[in-house]
């Protein structure tokens, strides 16, 4: 699958598809088994200052058009996360697969403490989870929803990791009036790379009890729902940052979603929730389609297709809204 190597910042990704954070923890077992699956980066599960033990279940759910969970963060905390992320960093490095860690605070300042404790354990790059609410704000409002929130964010993390020279990606949220302007402040404060997006704020109610599924009552869609929402991220975050690596992430869970998301002008592909419907193998299936779809369509790459979404339509609407082709 030549045609699906992608060059990501300094790496050269064998595949395109990144196993998305939390899908498969931070278990160096699991991680590697994402890489021999044919991942081409894998993100290990966040992890914040101290240990959290997450959301008592029912903490997870298939709603019949997507999943909605809310796990809760749980993680072991920095410490005991950089000792399993060093583990998969020597096991993934000699399957020439890159490791990105994850990492999330509850305060701007943190997140850059957090960053120097993970660069100990080398990962080839870190991303950073600005969806979770800052606790210095009067109202809690998510790093993600403010571009100077996200921006001293990024700040930060980009200082404590300078020296090691570990790049450092950005996760946007999608429940923002304007990801496009996050994404530029994040890459002006010096974030390398963006995911575009992270899951969408939902509730789901049970109509025979009146409550709320889950125990947090609310919770984050991922899945097939999402991908239009994420799909349009993408494409307006690339717009508005050109050149800057985007990893697509958002109800993918087939070869032609993939595509779609690349179209759209994502550099890589985020899977998860594809690992629920297709189970483990999902990820090798999903590639084999992209490569079946590039050569019935005679491409070599995909970055022939890469933000072709972003050219001039081939057809206009007329104003009875029947289409009709461009003159050329």
């Amino acid at each position: 699958m030549s045609g699906l190597a992608t060059p990501f910042l300094h790496h050269t990704l064998p595949a395109p598809l990144v196993l998305a954070s939390g899908i498969w923890g931070t278990t160096v077992s699991l991680l590697e088994r994402a890489a021999a699956a044919g991942c081409g980066a894998v993100t290990a599960k966040s992890c914040g200052p101290v240990p959290r033990p997450g959301h008592v279940n029912p903490s997870c759910l298939d709603w019949g058009h997507g999943l909605i969970n809310a796990i809760g963060l749980a993680n072991p905390g920095v410490d005991a996360e950089v000792e399993l992320l060093t583990q998969a960093r020597r096991q993934l490095a000699s399957l020439g697969v890159p490791l990105i860690a994850s990492i999330f605070a509850g305060a701007a300042p943190e997140f850059g403490e957090v960053a120097a404790k993970v660069v100990a354990a080398q990962p080839d790059l870190i991303e950073v989870n600005i969806s979770c609410p800052n606790v210095g704000s009067e109202f809690g409002e998510p790093f993600a929803a403010n571009p100077e929130s996200a921006a001293a964010v990024t700040r930060h993390v980009k200082e404590a990791v300078v020296d090691a020279g570990i790049p450092v990606i950005v996760k946007l949220a999608p429940n923002v009036p304007s990801v496009a302007r996050i994404a530029l402040a994040v890459v002006e404060a010096g974030a390398d790379a963006l995911c575009a997006v992270n899951t969408m704020p939902g509730l789901v109610i049970d109509a025979a009890s009146g409550q709320a599924i889950l125990a947090n009552r609310s919770g984050g869609l991922s899945g097939p729902a999402l991908k239009p929402i994420a799909l349009k991220c993408v494409y307006d975050v690339y717009r508005a940052c050109p050149g800057v690596p985007i990893i697509g992430t958002g109800g993918v869970t087939t070869g032609v979603d993939a595509i779609e998301m690349v179209m759209a002008g994502a550099t890589a592909v985020g899977v998860g929730s594809a690992i629920y419907y297709r189970g483990a193998e999902a990820i090798r299936t999903i590639l084999d389609e992209m490569a079946c779809w590039l050569d019935q369509h005679d491409m070599a790459d995909l970055a022939e297709i890469r933000g072709l979404a972003h050219r001039e339509p081939l057809y206009a609407a007329t104003p009875t809204g029947a289409p009709i082709p461009h003159a050329r």
